[in-house]
């Protein structure tokens, strides 16, 4: 039950009462602009889950429509899709990105390939170590880095266990869902290139 609040009180974070006029005038200020760009945030949230939704929509629409024009209808997994401005200035990309996890496959990796980090030695590549020890490094949510650990299959080593080791991590891989994302560009000057316009509060 959410408690109520006497006028010229305030809660503290240990649920207690607090007079405010016990309450240091830098702490109510402190508390006021939390609650400001909260309240902002919150804001710009809600919208951008808004713009989100309706981007995702009228890109379809326009893809079925295209499609339309030719007697297709399309169904199923929605693909990857870039619209260019008619004036060449903007272009929007709607991706679809797997999201990837291992089975206990990648456990029978590590054995194989701890084998060959420990049969190598002085007569490995030094550094491969590392790399491999930062690559089943788990996050503090003990996750592992899909990234990281599919990076280890570039390394072209010509060693039976090594093969065996990559074609486990190979099979590893499961594709749990997907994420679809939507990126905004525009040109830059006169140029080919284009620049993301950064929707995430860190990039802006």
């Amino acid at each position: 039950m959410q408690q109520t609040i006497p006028d010229g009180y305030r809660v503290d974070a240990r649920g207690r009462l607090i007079p405010e006029a016990q309450i240091k005038p830098i702490d109510l200020a402190r508390d006021q602009l939390v609650r400001d760009i909260v309240n902002g945030a919150s804001k710009l949230a809600t919208e951008l889950q808004a713009f989100k939704r309706g981007a995702f929509d009228d890109i379809e629409a326009l893809v079925e429509l295209s499609a339309d024009q030719y007697g297709v209808k399309l169904g199923g997994k929605k693909g990857n899709v870039q619209l260019v401005s008619f004036d060449g200035r903007y272009k929007v990309l709607r991706a679809v990105a797997d999201r990837i996890t291992f089975d206990e496959r990648l456990q029978a990796a590590k054995v194989l390939i701890d084998e060959c980090l420990n049969d190598w030695t002085d007569k490995g590549p030094g550094e491969l170590r590392v790399i491999v020890q930062d690559a089943f490094d788990v996050d503090k949510a003990g996750n592992i880095n899909v990234g990281k650990i599919l990076s280890l299959r570039r390394h072209k080593i010509d060693d039976e266990r090594w093969k065996r080791a990559m074609d486990a991590i190979g099979d590893a891989i499961q594709v749990i869902g997907t994420t679809p994302y939507i990126r905004v560009y525009e040109r830059i000057g006169d140029s080919d290139k284009y620049r993301l316009l950064s929707l995430d509060l860190a990039g802006a």
